[in-house]
């Protein structure tokens, strides 16, 4: 079996990513990791060049600033990066996201499960959203997500948010997908409050619309958080202790929103009847 995995980053330090941690974090899963690296303000480039791992393939590439519909132009980024994979599988992860040390072993024994298993397109992930600070998680966003997909499905990511497998040429659809038998830790939303106003800036572009003044983290309906109580990836701990927000308090004052009534009545429906119902992007193999 061979393992690949690929990203794409661009103004990883203005941004306040933690890419490099991301990046070192699966390397011991795989055979090759691409590393599509956009024309950067910053020292991204040479910090990625620095953990001078022989796995490490890079690619510069430029973006199109004037692709502004519906963020595009990270899903043009992301295929960049896949199509230059050449393992049986692909592993996906973007430059907030890391994987658990104690994980590893679980995620290569499925990928080596279902190997010889084509109906098993793809593999998803369970994800910790911690946000505000690294203690809390945000619990009403998509729970659940592809990051591993098969590297001869014909697939591909329109905004780069998840795939899309083509079995016709003008007919897509979600992959078939089995569970990794791991977490993904998801740490965008623990920036520092600046890193986050840079963020919202720079990508306001490429979905057409004008920037957002970021007031902070505060403005969140409570019942929308979890504490959590495991560990973290030894990894980020140098990262969540420089770099994470730490000082996280809820608006008391904040107005709930549609979007925020509609989301307590889904977690009251989980809660009550023990099921999960958030956004799927794709559909569970019979096997």
């Amino acid at each position: 079996m061979k393992v690949s995995a690929f990203t794409f980053i661009k103004n990883g330090v203005i941004l306040g990513y933690p890419f490099v941690e991301s990046i070192k974090s699966a390397l011991p899963l795989v055979d090759e990791f691409i590393v599509n690296v956009g024309n950067c303000d910053d020292n991204t480039l040479a910090l990625i060049q620095e953990i001078n791992d022989p796995k490490i393939r890079i690619i510069q590439s430029t973006w199109n600033d004037k692709m502004r519909d519906r963020g595009y132009v990270y899903g043009q980024q992301k295929m960049i990066s896949q199509f230059n994979c050449s393992g049986d599988w692909a592993i996906y992860i973007e430059g907030d996201e890391v994987f658990h040390e104690d994980e590893i072993e679980s995620i290569r024994a499925n990928m080596q499960k279902y190997l010889n298993h084509p109906q098993v397109e793809a593999l998803y992930f369970d994800f910790f959203h911690f946000y505000g600070d690294p203690e809390h998680l945000g619990v009403t966003g998509y729970r659940r997500a592809p990051r591993i997909i098969r590297n001869s499905v014909r697939s591909y990511a329109p905004d780069g948010l998840f795939w899309v497998v083509m079995d016709k040429n003008k007919k897509g659809r979600y992959p078939m997908a089995k569970h990794a038998g791991a977490n993904v830790y998801h740490y965008g939303h623990v920036r520092s409050i600046a890193n986050m106003q840079e963020k919202v800036n720079q990508v306001s572009q490429y979905w057409n619309s004008e920037p957002p003044i970021f007031e902070g983290y505060g403005n969140i309906d409570p019942q929308a958080l979890r504490r959590f109580s495991s560990s973290h990836p030894k990894i980020m701990q140098h990262w969540l202790e420089h770099y994470a927000e730490h000082d996280f308090v809820p608006n008391a004052d904040y107005k709930l929103t549609r979007r925020d009534k509609r989301n307590r009545i889904r977690l009251k429906i989980e809660d009550r009847f023990d099921v999960e119902i958030s956004k799927k992007h794709y559909t569970e193999a019979k096997i």
